[in-house]
């Protein structure tokens, strides 16, 4: 599948790839030495023959390294102890007492 890598926020094309396996949002996209958090995905379809068919998917992507403690989670990647009761659920932001974590030195950690 044709697949654009866009800056999120500006939309500026970052690179031009041939995946067989789209990510999804809240994934990690990782190409060469680079890594990428997808955080949209867009279809675009072209009409061929009377039918619209998938041409390629545009993907807005924040440049970023998949943190030492993100961990797959009840089918997604969320960062830090998902068992904490502060833990926000998500690739995206820890907690809201500690954001910049880690979460084995925080004073508010309490289980759900």
């Amino acid at each position: 599948m044709r697949v654009e890598l866009r800056q999120a926020g500006s939309d500026r094309l970052l690179d031009r790839l041939d995946l067989e396996e789209v990510p999804h949002p809240g994934r990690w996209l990782v190409v060469g030495e680079r890594s990428f958090l997808v955080l949209q995905r867009h279809h675009r379809y072209q009409l061929k023959a009377g039918r619209y068919e998938l041409a390629s998917v545009a993907l807005q992507v924040k440049p970023q390294v998949r943190p030492a403690d993100a961990r797959w989670w009840q089918d997604r990647w969320v960062i830090g102890d998902p068992g904490c009761r502060f833990n926000a659920r998500s690739p995206l932001l820890r907690c809201a007492v500690l954001p910049d974590g880690p979460c084995d030195r925080c004073a508010h950690h309490q289980p759900l």
